[in-house]
């Protein structure tokens, strides 16, 4: 399976990060290795002093598809997860000040959380999906899909134009503004529609 993420997907965080509003959804990949294991805390890695989290919502892919139409995208996932896309900013920073390829700073080992997958039948519009990001209790992301730039079945019809997609693989969607540093013996717990799908301790 292959984790595809999406960058620059919500206006205000483009804004937090200063940077340009894209044309077309910003695409990258993380490899396998780098889902967290279930139940397992993240630990800061060594090599960076500036961690932050970056909530997402999450679809995980159901069958292979390629060139998929966006009206067509919807046969291509049945459930909805929430994850986190953990960065080492200080290293993407240096990246991209650089012109060089961010792979570092987003795809090291565990550096996806992938929360529990609920059934989208069960969510309703997946158009105005709310979810957040709670840190020591402190609500510190807030989101919803209908600031999304691209939506789901858009992102679907887009990537596929360059991937070809296999069931089990996931698409992390982009984050919407608030992300911050993680320091040790921090909590964070995810929820969609204020039902908790993750709780990760950082060590």
């Amino acid at each position: 399976m292959k984790i595809i993420c999406i960058g620059r997907n919500y206006a205000k965080h483009i804004e937090e990060l200063k940077n340009e509003k894209p044309e077309n959804p910003v695409i990258f990949l993380k490899p396998d290795s780098a889902i967290l294991a279930k139940n397992q805390p993240f630990f800061i890695p060594p090599f960076s002093n500036d961690i932050h989290y970056e909530v997402e919502i999450l679809v995980k892919i159901n069958k292979v598809g390629k060139y998929i139409e966006s009206k067509f995208a919807h046969k291509y996932y049945d459930e909805i997860g929430l994850g986190i896309d953990f960065t080492a900013r200080d290293l993407q920073n240096d990246c991209k000040a650089k012109g060089l390829p961010w792979e570092k700073a987003k795809a090291f080992d565990g550096s996806a959380v992938v929360g529990s997958f609920l059934p989208k039948e069960s969510l309703g519009d997946l158009n105005n999906l709310s979810f957040t990001l709670h840190k020591n209790d402190e609500l510190v992301q807030d989101g919803n899909t209908k600031a999304m730039l691209w939506k789901i079945d858009e992102l679907i019809a887009y990537v596929s134009q360059f991937f070809t997609l296999k069931k089990g693989d996931i698409l992390f969607t982009g984050t919407p503004a608030g992300v911050g540093k993680i320091d040790e013996n921090d909590v964070l717990v995810g929820a969609i529609h204020q039902q908790k799908v993750f709780s990760i301790k950082v060590k």
